[in-house]
């Protein structure tokens, strides 16, 4: 089984511990193929045949590709940067039991708080910092072992294997140091970042696992990893994205903040980022308001977030007829509240694609009594309406601060992700579309 893939992805995350990290890794990647950065508080002078790209709040971007004749529509990928973990408060460090530093943290998304015990931990994020009468960002990862949240001896809890719960401001709080330690974290940040103590003004950090990530298996056919969801998906949808390419749409690339915690940020899928893109795409290329909403008729949007594969122990949680499995093909997701954006149309479009790409892809819906969690389609849905399916690579242990997923689905989703941008959608009637 080829491995190479999967080690690339295992780079990216690795090198990714915030979100910020993460936008500034496809940045580079972008930047390295040819990409023009733009800014959104500057005039956009676009050109066909030319790729571009905008980033809002460092933590959220959209690259796009300009098709060299005009075009008739928009191809879009959506995935998220985030992922549930620990955020520093402002004023973070406390003592504990007289003899210990610990550091004040509060809930960032729903993860599963067991798996952050008893494992290596540090802090990544952004600092803010003063140059004369300048506010200026500068990521920072405090790359070594930092920090660890303890477990209670279960001698002194003997509660904790028949369901415990967790209080997020006793039982979640990291680790730091002997009271010796007090007062000093500013100045690691500080050294980390490589500004001084006094030009911070402000942070936003956030606590990452450190575990390195591992292939395993009888035959190397899993892998687990920190933040597989959603970095995964956009790994996978960047590169494909890469590779495609299309004379008749734009090819778009949108990857959001803020999913774990609702999207309703200015970075998040419920802002106007990719409205304001992809109405500025037009008008900057010399088209009416009327050609956009013909664009738009037409266009077509995958929105990548990852899904439940099925628990070896637990198979009952799962739909007895609409269960996936790691290593056996992207999964397609629907949901009659839709909490997925996936329609009748926007599945038969999908399947087509995969089927162009010779790919196997599979087909997810929650238990009837089971409420499942949304994404991203149906939330940037409420600004750009259009056609959209939701998909992703299964997974297990979702919202684990350590996830597992199947080696084989990696190349596989990047192949579907080409033949996507390859691919072009046209409105014939509503209802009725040609596809090629």
């Amino acid at each position: 089984m080829n491995h190479e893939r999967v080690h690339e992805l295992f780079q990216f995350i690795k090198n990714s511990p915030s979100c910020f990290h993460a936008i500034a890794e496809i940045r580079k990647e972008l930047l390295e193929n040819g990409f023009v950065e733009l800014s959104e508080g500057k005039r956009w002078n676009l050109e066909a045949g030319k790729n571009y790209f905008v980033t809002r709040n460092q933590s959220s971007v959209i690259a796009f590709k300009i098709p060299c004749a005009d075009f008739t529509s928009f191809h879009i990928t959506a995935s998220h940067s985030d992922a549930p973990c620990y955020k520093l408060k402002e004023n973070h460090e406390m003592d504990a039991a007289g003899k210990y530093v610990v550091l004040n943290t509060e809930p960032y998304g729903g993860m599963i708080a067991s798996t952050w015990f008893d494992r290596p931990l540090s802090i990544a994020g952004r600092v803010l910092v003063k140059e004369g009468n300048c506010v200026k960002t500068k990521l920072v990862n405090v790359d070594r072992d930092l920090l660890m949240i303890p477990n209670m001896a279960i001698h002194m809890n003997r509660e904790i294997n028949s369901g415990y719960k967790y209080n997020p401001q006793v039982d979640m709080l990291p680790v730091y140091g002997d009271i010796t330690s007090k007062g000093s974290l500013k100045g690691v940040v500080a050294e980390a970042a490589g500004v001084s103590e006094d030009s911070i003004l402000s942070v936003d950090l956030f606590l990452y696992n450190r575990q390195e990530p591992c292939i395993w298996g009888a035959n190397g056919e899993y892998m687990s990893c920190p933040k597989l969801d959603d970095l995964e998906c956009a790994f996978v949808t960047m590169k494909g994205f890469l590779k495609g390419q299309n004379a008749k749409s734009v090819s778009v690339l949108c990857v959001f903040d803020n999913e774990e915690v609702g999207s309703g940020t200015k970075q998040g899928a419920k802002s106007t980022f990719m409205v304001d893109t992809l109405k500025r795409i037009n008008s900057a290329m010399g088209r009416t308001e009327e050609d956009y909403h013909c664009a738009i008729a037409s266009s077509f949007m995958v929105s990548a977030d990852n899904a439940h594969a099925v628990h070896p122990n637990h198979p009952e949680v799962c739909d007895k007829t609409n269960r996936v499995f790691m290593n056996e093909g992207i999964v397609i997701k629907a949901n009659s509240r839709q909490n997925y954006c996936t329609d009748g149309v926007s599945s038969a479009v999908f399947k087509s694609i995969c089927e162009k790409a010779n790919a196997p892809y599979q087909f997810f819906h929650n238990r009837s009594d089971l409420a499942g969690g949304g994404t991203l389609g149906n939330l940037s849905n409420m600004q750009v309406s259009l056609n959209a399916v939701d998909i992703g690579l299964p997974q297990l242990g979702m919202h684990s601060s350590f996830e597992t997923a199947g080696v084989k689905d990696v190349q596989t989703t990047i192949d579907i992700m080409e033949a996507f941008y390859n691919s072009c959608m046209e409105e014939l009637h509503d209802g009725d579309y040609a596809l090629n």
